[in-house]
């Protein structure tokens, strides 16, 4: 496969709209910003919008969105919101971690065809666009309440800090955890203008969620991760790492339930959260850690836990 805008890498799905559809100028950019692999935004986005739910029980009915009713709906202008702002930042989180690792891309299979590391664009090019995506996120976060921007802010000095995790300890996986789950408290802080037991119960439901799904999908470098000195909860836990996702798995279920409980949610929720529960126990029965493959769909698989997530507590919300 040649090294150019045209080759598909590796973790992204045959027959993506980057490789179908963009322009040619333009592919080394989308690549970069992961819009070939969409998993990754929402992963970032699901947090935001699991609060968003949460909190709609907790606002005054004029807040609601009209067509809601003043039933609990999540209010959708700022789930879309929260859609553009996840979507910009991922793709600046993504090359400014790219800038960071282009050495360490370029000696590992799946990640050697990124833009950076193939020669596709340059790392000044490459900031440029993170500037661009960044400065997109950072409107959205403007639209906000005082006390949600920063909290936005605040976080983006574990988005800083995660790149260089990974050659310092084997644990980067609760740093990203850190970073991806900080919309948990940020939906809150937006609707409500402060902080409350729920949404950060939810925070930490959600880094057990992410120390899970991150230590399977980092089982598919792991053997090109050790070669080039790289450290990961993955090499860490090795053969024990399916009792660890029981256990990571069931921290983030119990702290999604107490979340719930705190806000006084409706039973539809309860009901729902037994489909999250068989998703995660699909996951720890099934994986094959030492298959790519299989750690690649089985990470897939959390956008559609998200989802579940999501439904029951709008669910519960509203009912």
């Amino acid at each position: 496969m040649g090294r150019d805008a045209d080759a598909q890498i590796a973790d992204a799905k045959t027959g993506n709209w980057v490789d179908r559809l963009a322009p040619g100028f333009l592919k080394p950019y989308l690549k970069l910003g992961r819009f070939d692999r969409p998993i990754g935004y929402w992963l970032l986005l699901w947090p935001c919008w699991w609060s968003v739910a949460l909190a709609a029980r907790e606002l005054p009915d004029g807040w609601r969105f009209a067509l809601a009713g003043g039933n609990g709906w999540p209010d959708p202008v700022l789930l879309v919101l929260f859609y553009f702002g996840a979507v910009a930042m991922r793709a600046a989180g993504c090359a400014y971690n790219d800038i960071v690792d282009r050495d360490i891309d370029g000696a590992v299979e799946r990640t050697a065809l990124r833009p950076l590391p193939s020669g596709q664009i340059s790392p000044t090019q490459a900031a440029l666009f993170g500037i661009l995506m960044a400065l997109i996120g950072l409107a959205v976060l403007a639209t906000f309440n005082g006390v949600a921007i920063m909290l936005g802010v605040a976080s983006l000095v574990i988005v800083a800090l995660y790149p260089h995790m990974k050659r310092m300890t084997h644990y980067p996986q609760v740093v990203l955890g850190l970073a991806f789950n900080w919309g948990a408290l940020m939906g809150w802080a937006v609707l409500t203008g402060s902080l409350h037991p729920a949404p950060v119960v939810l925070f930490l439901a959600g880094i057990a969620w992410t120390l899970g799904y991150d230590t399977v999908y980092a089982h598919q470098d792991k053997e090109d991760d050790l070669l080039v000195g790289v450290k990961s909860m993955a090499i860490k836990l090795g053969s024990t790492t399916r009792p660890w996702l029981v256990i990571f798995y069931a921290a983030s279920i119990i702290g999604i339930l107490a979340a719930g409980w705190l806000v006084d949610i409706g039973v539809p929720f309860y009901a729902g959260m037994l489909l999250v529960a068989a998703q995660f126990a699909w996951q720890v029965i099934d994986i094959d850690i030492d298959s790519p493959e299989d750690c690649l769909g089985k990470f897939r698989s959390n956008h559609l836990l998200g989802a579940l997530v999501f439904l029951a507590i709008a669910t519960g919300s509203i009912f």
